[in-house]
């Protein structure tokens, strides 16, 4: 199981930090991602960390997020920093079991989902 958790409404120029809470698997042996979807446009693979904790980031999200893991929490994190308009979405952490990152969006398990709207 994941279960996402802190979203909420920012203006542009603001941080949040998002949160997954996993269970139900080895969390630390596992490849964890964030990946987002707004309405009218597909998934979009936005982050992920490996079981090594090798991060991979979204072109356009390089140097603004940051993700992390805890192993001994069982958590995965996103730092958000100078949120755009356009980062507004609803943000899934996501995961097919394996160990290495591939940006991609079919994932098996998804979380229910944490909305972030950037908006002034």
């Amino acid at each position: 199981q994941l279960g996402e958790s802190g979203g909420g409404f920012v203006p542009p120029g603001g941080s949040l930090r998002l949160s997954c809470a996993a269970s139900g698997f080895t969390f630390e042996v596992v490849a964890l991602n964030w990946v987002r979807r707004t309405p009218g446009k597909g998934p979009e693979w936005v982050a992920g960390i490996s079981a090594g904790d090798i991060s991979e980031y979204l072109h356009s999200v390089k140097g603004r997020f940051t993700i992390s893991r805890d192993n001994a929490k069982n958590t995965l994190y996103l730092e958000m920093r100078s949120l755009q308009t356009d980062d507004t979405a609803v943000y899934y952490c996501a995961t097919d079991l394996r160990a290495w990152v591939s940006p991609r969006t079919d994932f098996t398990y998804w979380g229910q989902g944490t909305q972030v709207t950037v908006s002034s």
